[in-house]
């Protein structure tokens, strides 16, 4: 390629979700935008999730704008990436009182915002969800803002998507082992750009090793299990949760009676905080479960898998979920950064080179929106 081509408007390294979120919305703007992904295609915590878009999740205010943003876009793109898009809504359900006390307030909490929740009964449950365990249930919260795609499908479309109606030029297999604004080596050749976004973790650690330390970002290891197709086109209707998600999620901080559940589940059952293991289930389009998960944290997490953790995961499953079957395909990993106390981590260590990281396992329930925000600001 001549010099004078490796030029644009905005560069952007890493094609996991936070980049190729960055480069649509560089594009909207009639940017010239080129990505740089280091690996022959994304292979990190960007596929290895369930692939919910999980605005529930998210406090009431501007992250909860950021996030229905978000799955506003996840549904504009789907139809013409050739992705599909499940805009199913989502289940907690709650088998001890202190479940339902949360739920309770957390509903309650909710009337005067943007969010559609509802308590359910039992009976109410069952007709959103054949896999729903109505023995012993109090009573569900349910919600109708959440998203589920296949992130495996997702990631690896966007990219022809981006190229196709937006024109953005992508290089994978090129490693960017400099930055020097305006120029950035990347596979080997000089690059220049108004504006460099650095999108990917591995790439933030090496090209702003100072930056990296001082930021006091940790990293955090989940597992988690794919299951055979159910048989007969068994459809569970909607991603369901068990009472430990409530402890998971910021949306339900502020609610009363989280400590006393958070007490009993640690007096009860004390792995599960031990580990960091919530529960959830979701369906992709080929009918397979998505199961998970766990937290660990550290700088370097253990590179081995425990099967205790999934059993642990799986036994607890069992207790809100009935499902034909459980056979596990598949089992994995994924590691994500967090900054402890914030949402993301943005940092511009010198003129024109904006740093974006740690969105702590929301990445793909804010990183559309969030990228709106920052390609705004540039």
């Amino acid at each position: 390629m001549e010099t004078k081509n490796r030029a644009a408007d905005v560069a952007i390294v890493g094609a996991g979700i936070v980049g190729l979120a960055h480069a649509l919305a560089a594009a909207k703007q009639g940017k010239r935008v080129v990505v740089f992904e280091r690996h022959s295609r994304c292979v990190g915590a960007s596929i290895r999730n369930f692939g919910m878009v999980w605005p529930v999740g998210q406090p009431t205010g501007p992250l909860l704008d950021r996030a229905l943003r978000s799955r506003e876009i996840w549904v504009e793109v789907s139809e013409q990436a050739g992705f599909h898009v499940n805009p199913c809504g989502s289940i907690h359900l709650a088998y001890h009182q202190d479940e339902l006390a949360v739920l309770e307030e957390f509903v309650a909490e909710q009337q005067s915002t943007k969010r559609a929740t509802k308590l359910l009964t039992a009976a109410e449950i069952a007709q959103k969800s054949a896999a729903a365990s109505t023995e012993g249930l109090l009573g569900a919260l349910w919600s109708d803002t959440e998203v589920i795609v296949d992130p495996r499908e997702a990631i690896a479309k966007l990219p022809d998507y981006l190229t196709q109606v937006h024109g953005v030029e992508f290089y994978f297999d090129t490693v960017v082992t400099d930055i020097s604004h305006p120029h950035l080596t990347a596979g080997g050749q000089q690059w220049q750009a108004d504006q460099i976004l650095v999108c990917s973790g591995a790439d933030f650690e090496t090209l702003y090793p100072e930056v990296y330390n001082a930021s006091n970002i940790t990293k955090v290891k989940l597992q988690m299990m794919r299951t055979e197709p159910q048989p007969n086109g068994f459809s569970i209707g909607v991603p369901l949760c068990g009472g430990l998600t409530l402890t998971h999620y910021t949306s339900f901080a502020n609610c009363p009676s989280l400590g006393a559940l958070k007490t009993r589940i640690e007096q009860e059952t004390p792995h599960f905080p031990k580990w960091g293991i919530h529960v959830m289930v979701s369906q992709n389009a080929s009918g397979e479960l998505i199961i998970g998960d766990t937290h660990e944290y550290g700088k370097n997490p253990d590179p081995f898998d425990r099967a205790e953790l999934n059993q642990y995961i799986l036994d607890y499953l069992q207790g809100f979920a009935n499902v034909p079957s459980l056979n596990i395909s598949e089992t994995w990993h994924g590691v994500y950064a967090k900054l402890p106390g914030k949402t993301e981590f943005i940092a511009q260590p010198e003129t024109g080179v904006t740093i974006v990281n740690a969105l702590s396992g929301a990445g793909m329930t804010l990183s559309f929106g969030l990228a709106e925000e920052v390609i705004t600001s540039l």
